[in-house]
């Protein structure tokens, strides 16, 4: 079902460029602000292939600047081209909000486009028009993949692992710590054995965007531009129809699935009468939060046993913490159940109102409880995070989740590989 193939990276050569300065975070975490701090850093920034340096300057660009950078990285020996097709490794090390150290690895790969209606690439979220349109104008600009795709299957016996071992046991090809401090290895997996395994145990099941929604349907929809343009005398095997994507086993312990928070911006602060009158047959127990520092272990101990319930904590920064809970029916997703019961019940906001802005989106539990106390909302949502069954039992049913309903930690950062889909010779 799922077709990948080994492709020829361009990647930066480590010994001009220091791997370390040029990452940065993909182009949708980086604060408008970020921007100019990423482009002053290092001439050789990821960012300058992903983002223009203001974000007053976006809506107008067609992104023919990125594709003169490109060409001239290439030529000046900044960027460098793999000699044969390859799948590349990648470790990363990194510490949990809660301070444990976790190692996750996966591979990178060319990814065959499907349509979400063959269910073998499957979304789990919604997107939004204006970001596939502005990555729409890159891939057009530059026809190349500059950020991955994330993508999760499912090996609950972590076979596919014991395959990729050898290649992990190579030297790795070029190393890395992000301003995060996430340490990042990558490996060049060369064996024709070791790409025969990989293909073959993904063809055997369909995999879920963890990551990376806009991007794929923009890389979708690109490719149906340059197949219609091309007419009957291309394949469909040409280097459109496939895209740039990392894979990772949902059931590994180093895949981190966190929650997202939810910050009310603005409106009244239910009362307890409010509480109870919108949300019958759910359980309640309130406790002291006597200072944001404390909030970690007291959702660690009152909010996480409930994790796969509909469940939440309610701060409105009065310095107490309401908890509630109730039993799960039918097999009810929570995040989902908060959005209609909590967010559209209690708090009155219709999905007009969240697609408007209504909501803002912490990851960091302290984050969102700081906003609340510094007058930047009046309410906080504390969740527990999806379990991977819960993620594949949506895509399944051919449902999706409210935005914003996953984080998978960490991040895959922009400038470890690039896939053209354009011979070198034609950039600009």
């Amino acid at each position: 079902m799922t077709e990948i193939q080994p492709f020829r990276a361009f990647r930066y050569e480590t010994r001009r460029v220091d791997l370390s300065r040029v990452l940065v975070p993909p182009y949708d975490v980086i604060a408008p602000e970020e921007r100019v701090l990423y482009y002053d850093r290092d001439p050789h920034s990821a960012i300058r292939l992903e983002l223009t340096r203001d974000l007053a300057s976006e809506a107008k660009t067609d992104y023919a600047e990125v594709a003169h950078t490109l060409a001239d990285w290439r030529r000046a020996g900044v960027l460098v081209q793999d000699p044969a097709p390859a799948l590349y490794g990648l470790r990363q090390r990194f510490r949990t909000p809660g301070g444990e150290t976790f190692v996750r690895e996966g591979f990178f790969g060319a990814l065959r486009l499907e349509e979400y209606a063959r269910r073998i690439v499957c979304p789990h979220e919604r997107t939004l028009a204006g970001p596939k349109a502005d990555r729409l104008k890159i891939l057009r600009a530059t026809q190349a993949n500059l950020s991955s795709v994330f993508l999760l299957y499912q090996d609950r016996g972590d076979k596919l692992a014991a395959e990729l071992a050898g290649g992990f046991a190579q030297p790795a090809l070029a190393s890395a710590t992000d301003d995060a401090g996430i340490e990042h290895s990558l490996w060049r997996f060369d064996s024709p054995a070791l790409h025969a395994a990989a293909q073959g145990f993904l063809k055997g099941q369909s995999v879920v965007i963890a990551d990376g929604h806009h991007r794929y349907e923009t890389a979708l929809t690109y490719a149906r531009e340059r197949h219609a343009a091309a007419g009957s005398s291309v394949v469909g095997d040409a280097p459109w129809w496939y895209t740039l994507a990392y894979f990772a086993n949902a059931y590994a312990p180093g895949t981190l699935l966190l929650p997202i928070h939810r910050v009310i911006r603005s409106g009244p602060v239910p009362d307890a009468k409010a509480w109870r009158a919108h949300l019958p047959g759910w359980h309640e127990e309130t406790v002291t939060l006597s200072g944001v520092e404390r909030l970690p272990s007291l959702l660690a101990e009152r909010l996480a046993p409930r994790r796969g319930l509909p469940a939440f904590a309610a701060d409105d920064g009065s310095g107490k913490l309401r908890i509630f809970w109730r039993p799960a029916q039918n097999g009810e997703i929570s995040i989902r159940v908060i959005h209609s019961e909590v967010i559209g019940g209690v708090c009155g906001l219709d999905e007009d109102a969240v697609r408007q802005g209504a909501i803002a989106y912490p990851k960091d539990a302290q984050h969102a409880a700081r906003d609340i106390r510094a007058g930047q909302g009046v309410l906080a949502l504390y969740l527990n995070a999806l379990s991977p069954d819960e993620v594949f039992a949506v895509t399944a049913a051919r449902e999706l989740l409210p935005q914003k309903s996953t984080f998978f930690l960490p991040k895959l950062p922009t400038g470890l590989l690039f896939r053209l889909m354009a011979p070198p010779e034609t950039l600009r």
